[in-house]
């Protein structure tokens, strides 16, 4: 099954509004001119728009026939607070926002999905097309949820797509199980007692003690956790003191952990408690602990991963469907996943080779303020969004 021709021709205008949306960037739950341009033209091919789910999400409800069936495609929309390294005439022109993880690609692939499926309109049920804002930061997926995303527009299923660099482009990786960590951040405050750095036998110093809570929370990994299940507990940020000569009072230390299982996180935060209270204590401090969890693992449901693996080895062939290595970023199409079956890909963004002048050097990595989003996957993508659409309503 080749790639569908008339979205092929469409290349061009699909480049023209990634490129338009990647040079007018906005940041999560800012999405308002994106949103307008993706209601625009859903409303200009004849697909009803509902928007407000989740603040500045938008929903496609595309019906034909009289089948119940209904599917879900998604894609996010937001981009990051980072300022782009890149000349092009399409550069981001609001300094401090830059699409950096390839969101302007998503939404143009969802677009050019919908309007190859209300111009055809080969499938006998409902098209849910799901333009989330808020990826990034704020759980803009469970926002929609919570405002009745699944409640008022039910779906058998969701699918949804990421590209990723380092995967040849044109070739996709898709598994069951976990793929994605999940996210979650801690904040680790040691209360000591300050005094002149001249006389530290009348202060209780926080920054020893910290630095050996960052060396107990390695333990965790290397001598609680089970060898075979994965968990990261990464150090990000340390801030204490004032002037070289004073003993602070306090020192904060903050991070991440990201893990696959619920199970090794649940044990991964208690275990950090006690390290951090119990480290404190030794050397005569207080220790204030927070956790926080962001977002859940994405793990893809066999049956529905199964399905995707079928549409894509006939879109572009065995040779060029991968597994999908699990790496330990996260993704808030999790909180879908978790009320909805479904299945989340990755779709090669190549090595960088597409870039134009203008843009960085080396490895076109996403979060990178060099990257740009593959335009030769434009039609690629939008072609698998077609067929999941019209093969899971024909089933």
């Amino acid at each position: 099954m080749p790639l569908i021709e008339d979205i092929v021709a469409q290349a061009p205008e699909l480049q023209r509004i990634r490129r338009d949306l990647h040079a007018h960037p906005e940041l999560s739950f800012e999405e308002t001119r994106t949103a307008d341009l993706v209601a625009g033209l859903l409303t200009q091919w004849g697909i009803p728009i509902h928007r407000g789910l989740g603040r500045t999400g938008v929903v496609g409800i595309l019906k034909n026939g009289d089948s119940p069936r209904t599917v879900g495609l998604r894609a996010d929309m937001d981009a990051l607070p980072m300022t782009e390294a890149n000349t092009f005439t399409h550069a981001s022109r609001h300094p401090g926002r830059m699409h950096a993880c390839g969101h302007d690609g998503h939404t143009t692939m969802l677009l050019g999905a919908a309007q190859e499926l209300a111009r055809t309109r080969r499938f006998d049920g409902t098209v849910v097309l799901i333009f989330q804002p808020a990826e990034e930061h704020g759980g803009g997926a469970r926002e929609m949820m919570r405002d009745g995303l699944f409640e008022r527009f039910p779906v058998e299923a969701v699918f949804g797509l990421h590209n990723m660099p380092g995967i040849p482009a044109g070739h996709f990786a898709a598994s069951a199980g976990p793929v994605l960590a999940s996210s979650n951040e801690f904040r680790v405050r040691v209360r000591g007692k300050g005094g002149h750095g001249a006389m530290p036998h009348l202060a209780v110093d926080p920054i020893p003690i910290a630095g050996q809570i960052v060396q107990g929370f390695q333990t965790i990994v290397s001598r609680n956790r089970k060898p075979s299940e994965t968990a990261v507990i990464s150090v990000t940020m340390i801030h204490a003191g004032e002037t070289p000569n004073v003993i602070p009072d306090t020192c904060e230390l903050r991070g991440t952990v990201r893990t696959y299982t619920r199970e090794t996180l649940d044990m991964v935060e208690q275990r950090m408690g006690e390290v951090a209270r119990g480290t404190a204590a030794t050397y005569g401090a207080e220790c204030d602990f927070a956790f926080t969890r962001l977002y859940p693992s994405t793990v893809n449901h066999a049956a529905e991963t199964a399905f995707a693996r079928e549409v894509l080895a006939d879109l572009v062939g065995p040779e060029r469907l991968l597994p999908q290595t699990p790496i330990m970023a996260a993704e808030d199409f999790a909180f879908m996943l978790e009320q909805v079956p479904g299945s989340y890909c990755f779709i090669g963004n190549g090595d960088g080779d597409h870039r134009e002048a203008g843009h960085g050097q080396g490895p076109c990595l996403v979060h990178n303020t060099s990257y740009d989003f593959n335009d030769a996957l434009l039609p690629v993508g939008a072609s698998y969004l077609v067929r999941v659409a019209e093969r899971w309503l024909a089933r």
